[in-house]
């Protein structure tokens, strides 16, 4: 199967699972988009957003170094009007979730760690 269509099925099943999930997307270590399952936006804003997840990433793995706190688990900003929170997915991808105001952000967590497990074994066995 395509690894791109297995890839975009996890997201479909993340926001199943957590319905405070406005949207997803996956890209490569260095900002190139795999896919996405955001509601709304410009293509261009979800090529930045891929982007923009790539320098997250880099950027919270090299604070969690330099803090000596151990393997980076994940990246959460919260605002005013929702959460972003970003997740290694294996060595080459990463998973981009956003959620609204008053999400659960323990089910956030689990279930963004989760999927990006999964998105990891789906990219392993490409």
């Amino acid at each position: 199967m395509d690894l791109r269509h297995d890839i975009h099925r996890e997201l479909v099943v993340l926001r199943e699972r957590a319905p405070e999930i406005t949207g997803a997307l996956t890209c490569t270590i260095d900002g190139m988009l795999v896919t996405t399952d955001l509601t709304a936006g410009p293509v261009t804003s979800t090529e930045q957003t891929a982007a923009l997840t790539s320098a997250l990433l880099s950027l919270s793995r090299k604070m969690t170094d330099l803090a000596q706190i151990g393997r980076l688990e994940e990246t959460l900003i919260s605002a005013a009007q929702g959460h972003t929170a970003c997740y290694a997915a294996g060595p080459t991808l990463v998973l981009t979730v956003l959620a609204g105001p008053g999400a659960n952000l323990g089910l956030l967590r689990i279930e963004g760690r989760r999927a990006a497990d999964r998105i990891a074994a789906i990219a392993g066995r490409g």
